[in-house]
């Protein structure tokens, strides 16, 4: 049974908001969700995004197997103009788990079909491809690497909760950072990665800087020496000089970037309730982005907006806004009825966190009126996700509605919305962490359990959510 979300009208989340310190609006007229939009020289047909999820699904090597590009054409079929497309690793080294995407030269041909596949499934379902833009979200996943943690600068709290697998022991003040040399080589990765994503036929190549993986890292970097480390100009290195290059090489592609405007710090269950509670720490702390050193529950925005506009600067055409860390602070990623299977019960309303995400977007869209920004934390909302959309984006809050883990539920929710006037409620998910926690059930063969939506994709994820459920069962007892 939900614990939060008990809203039978508009009315009643916006009383809400209200009540817990905060502002939510909606719109009842979802008219401005299908407007055009101009991005370096293409139309996106309508202002709906399917948010970058990663879905543990791909084949050992990288490439993507049956329920990839499954989900790839459940996707293009449903409607939403904009379809980011998952994490994919620019490196062996760098993939997060090993059934992430992976972009190499024998992996070209898999993932142009999976993109191909996408788009003709959306010429089927909507009789035309024009204003579609699909890309895939270029990652190195820096300190969550599967094989061996990469980091780029010592981190008190994150070090004590990443496990080295090849020592089996949670890292220390010993343990080696990427040298500047490294970093360097890890660029002329991305180019690699950019030219390989061009010839699959992307519409927009995505620079991943959220979620503490290694390009986010570096931006909270103050205590980490030499070239990229300390200074802001220091610490924005690596993305400015990825963004650069990309540009002069590529000058009619469409950049994007997803990036943290918030990191937040680790939380862990305490009490009887297990209740997430701050790690203990020492103030201030020696790194974080988009926070308040001395008070790191407190957001400073004052460098996310410098970022954003830098980049604008560079050559950055489409921003995407994001918070926290999966991992350790998964309430602020991603507000949700029930925790996932290795975390903690909320210590904040979701609602909250909802807001959070809205005032972050609104503060980076203001910043850089002149180019689209996309809002998160929309999934909690349920049936009123996209009448606070419409809102946002009508009073220039936000450009674009990116919808996460309600797409895997619901894929066709745009065609749904743009006929009916509103979502299939029989679809819509209702956050209880079904997904998370298959891709975090770690005792599949493969390493993990792809990941989907068990309540409303039964056919083929209930089988699986049944087996790791199994599994976690029996390891609880």
């Amino acid at each position: 049974m939900a614990r939060f979300f008990k809203y039978k009208s508009t009315d009643d989340l916006i009383q809400d908001a209200h009540e817990l310190g905060g502002e939510i609006q909606t719109s009842e007229d979802f008219s401005t969700l299908f407007e055009p939009l101009e991005i370096r020289g293409q139309t996106l047909k309508n202002r709906l995004a399917i948010q970058p999820m990663e879905g543990c699904d791909g084949t050992l090597d990288g490439f993507p197997d049956e329920l990839t590009y499954r989900r790839y054409q459940r996707f293009g079929a449903g409607g939403a103009g904009l379809i980011w497309g998952e994490a994919t690793a620019i490196a062996d080294e760098g993939r997060m788990n090993p059934r992430q995407l992976w972009i190499h030269n024998k992996t070209v041909p898999a993932l142009t079909k999976m993109l191909d596949q996408c788009r003709n499934a959306h010429q089927e379902a909507t009789g035309s491809t024009d204003g579609l833009l699909i890309g895939l979200q270029l990652t190195h996943s820096g300190r969550f690497s599967f094989q061996k943690p990469l980091i780029a600068t010592r981190d008190p709290l994150l070090d004590s909760l990443t496990l080295d697998k090849s020592t089996g022991k949670m890292l220390d003040d010993q343990y080696p950072l990427l040298t500047d040399d490294d970093l360097k080589r890890i660029e002329d990765q991305y180019l690699v990665a950019v030219r390989l994503a061009v010839q699959c036929g992307v519409d927009f190549i995505d620079l991943k800087q959220c979620h503490r993986y290694l390009l986010s890292e570096l931006l909270g970097a103050y205590n980490r020496e030499g070239e990229y480390g300390g200074s802001f100009e220091n610490r924005t290195r690596l993305i400015r000089n990825i963004v650069q290059r990309t540009r002069a090489e590529y000058p009619d592609l469409i950049i994007a970037t997803r990036f943290n405007a918030y990191d937040g710090i680790p939380f862990r269950g305490e009490g009887e309730d297990f209740v997430g509670q701050p790690v203990p720490h020492d103030l201030p702390l020696v790194n974080g982005f988009g926070m308040n050193l001395d008070e790191p529950t407190k957001e400073e925005i004052s460098e996310p907006i410098k970022l954003a506009q830098q980049m604008r600067d560079w050559g950055v055409d489409l921003l995407n806004v994001s918070a926290g860390n999966p991992y350790a602070c998964p309430h602020y990623v991603r507000p949700a009825e029930f925790p996932p299977v290795d975390g903690y019960n909320a210590p904040e309303h979701p609602l909250l966190g909802v807001m959070r995400h809205f005032r972050l977007t609104r503060a980076i869209q203001e910043a850089v009126p002149d180019i689209p920004v996309i809002g998160s934390g929309y999934s909690w909302l349920q049936d009123y996700a996209l009448h606070a959309g419409a809102a946002n984006v009508k009073n220039g809050h936000a450009a674009i509605v990116g919808m996460g883990r309600a797409t895997l539920s619901h894929p066709d929710f745009a065609i749904a919305v743009e006929k009916h006037g509103k979502m299939n409620r029989k679809q819509i998910c209702r956050t209880f962490s079904y997904c998370t926690n298959l891709m975090r059930t770690k005792d599949h063969p493969l390493g993990q359990y792809p990941t989907g939506c068990p309540p409303f994709d039964k056919e083929v994820y209930d089988p699986l959510w049944k087996e790791a459920k199994a599994k976690i069962d029996a390891k609880a007892d």
